[in-house]
C-alpha cells in the first residue's frame, strides 16, 4: 500500500442524496484507506432542515463551511454558520443542520472511530 491516497470527492458515491434530493453527502474515510481520520463532503439544498441529529460515543468532529451560510443546533443551542467558520464538536454533543437560502456546505473531519462506527441518531431533533 502507497503511503498516500488522492481521491476526488466527486469520484465517491452520494450515499445522503439516496435518502433526501436536498442532500449530497460523500464520505471519504474508506475511499482513502485512512486508519484514523475520516473526511465527508456535505451540501444541503437552500432551506433543507435535517429533520434528525446525530452523536457519537467517541469520535470528535470538525464542520468547516465552504459555502452558503446556515444554522447548527448543539443540544439546546442554535448558531449561525457563514462562510469559512469552523465548528469543533465534542462526541457526545448532538447536532444538526440548517441551511440558509443559498444552501450550506461543508467538509467534515473526524477523529478516529471503533470499526463499527459509533454514531447515533437524534430522533425529531429540531422538534420543541
Amino acid at each position: 500500500m502507497a503511503d498516500y491516497t488522492l481521491k476526488n470527492f466527486m469520484d465517491i458515491e452520494d450515499s445522503a442524496g439516496k435518502r433526501s434530493p436536498d442532500v449530497e453527502g460523500r464520505f471519504a474515510r474508506g475511499h482513502l484507506d485512512s486508519r484514523d481520520i475520516g473526511v465527508s463532503y456535505f451540501r444541503y439544498a437552500p432551506g433543507f432542515r435535517a429533520p434528525i441529529g446525530h452523536r457519537h460515543r467517541e469520535q470528535e468532529e470538525v464542520y468547516v463551511v465552504l459555502s452558503g451560510s446556515g444554522r447548527v443546533k448543539l443540544d439546546d443551542e442554535v448558531l449561525d454558520l457563514r462562510r469559512w467558520d469552523v465548528l469543533r464538536v465534542a462526541p457526545q454533543v448532538a447536532r444538526g443542520f440548517e441551511a440558509g437560502p443559498d444552501g450550506l456546505e461543508m467538509i467534515i473531519a473526524g477523529s478516529a472511530r471503533p470499526e463499527e462506527g459509533d454514531g447515533e441518531r437524534v430522533e425529531d431533533f429540531w422538534a420543541g
